[in-house]
């Protein structure tokens, strides 16, 4: 499938990441996206931005397997992300 093209949509999308409120979130999902968003097919970049409207405490929750992920986004692009380290934690 093919990547994601739009440039401006993807600059949106690495800041709406970065600047969401909760730190550990912004670092994870922030960091994600300033490494991955431009190698992510249409579908991904999808189902990453419909993850940016979830709020920030059940993504982190998510991630960190305190809650049990929802199964719209039980998918591979989140088990990406679960397995992604922001470069602070390097």
């Amino acid at each position: 499938m093919a990547k994601y093209k739009n440039e401006k949509r993807i600059k949106k999308l690495i800041h709406r990441s970065g600047y969401r409120g909760f730190k550990e979130v912004d670092l994870i999902l922030g960091g994600f996206a300033k490494t991955h968003a431009r190698e992510l097919n249409v579908d991904e970049f999808t189902q990453f931005e419909e993850l940016l409207e979830e709020k920030d405490h059940d993504i982190y929750d998510w991630i960190t397997g305190t809650q049990e992920v929802p199964e719209e986004f039980d998918t591979p692009l989140f088990a990406k992300l679960c397995s992604f380290t922001p470069d602070i934690l390097k």
